[in-house]
């Protein structure tokens, strides 16, 4: 069985939306930039190795494929690796005229589909950015561990991490860092039911 490992770089108030550059037309599109220190870019390396396979939801897939290709220098292998793309509207055969995909590249078409990816053999799967994905794998109770890069700053608009489904989960923390520039990494292993009970009692 694979393990579907959640990678996110998020506000103090869980937004998600465009950490690294305008590219999505929100205000504060590149809030992460003025944070990425020397030891933020070691942490990222971390979690980018190894490569494993993707798991990614259509918006990030389709920002990934028009960077990702050309810039293969700045992440070593990800375009051998297998993509697996969440989308109930983006195939192989409706791409944009004269483009003919990243090279593997899988779409899938439902939780389902995941689920069999998952109970499958191979690789790890690594989600990056994927917001609406990321909610649907954690409303099945998919994600294995979370990887969160919590920044200290508020933004009170832009897309969550956590915004809607969410289910009751517990979760172990595995290893924490600080940066310089007050950047948290949290490395979050899921374990089991929340369990309750009286401070003190």
């Amino acid at each position: 069985m694979r393990k579907i490992i959640v990678g996110s770089f998020i506000t103090l108030d869980g937004v998600m939306q465009a950490a690294g550059g305008p590219e999505e037309g929100f205000k504060y599109g590149g809030w992460c930039a003025p944070y990425y220190d020397e030891a933020l870019d070691k942490i990222t390396e971390k979690q980018k190795h190894p490569i494993g396979d993707l798991l990614l939801g259509r918006k990030t897939f389709e920002i990934f494929a028009s960077f990702w290709p050309e810039h293969e220098d700045i992440w070593p292998g990800i375009n051998d690796a297998t993509k697996y793309v969440m989308s109930s509207t983006l195939k192989k055969s409706n791409l944009p005229a004269g483009q003919v995909g990243w090279k593997n590249s899988i779409f899938l078409d439902s939780v389902d589909d995941i689920k069999k990816l998952k109970n499958s053999e191979g690789s790890n799967l690594n989600v990056h950015g994927s917001g609406n994905l990321v909610q649907t794998l954690l409303k099945h109770d998919l994600v294995d561990e979370l990887w969160l890069l919590i920044h200290p700053i508020t933004l009170g608009t832009g897309n969550k991490l956590l915004d809607g489904g969410t289910i009751p989960a517990a979760f172990t923390l595995l290893e924490s860092s600080v940066t310089q520039s007050g950047v948290i990494a949290a490395h979050y292993k899921r374990a089991g039911e929340v369990k309750t009970g009286t401070v003190g009692g």
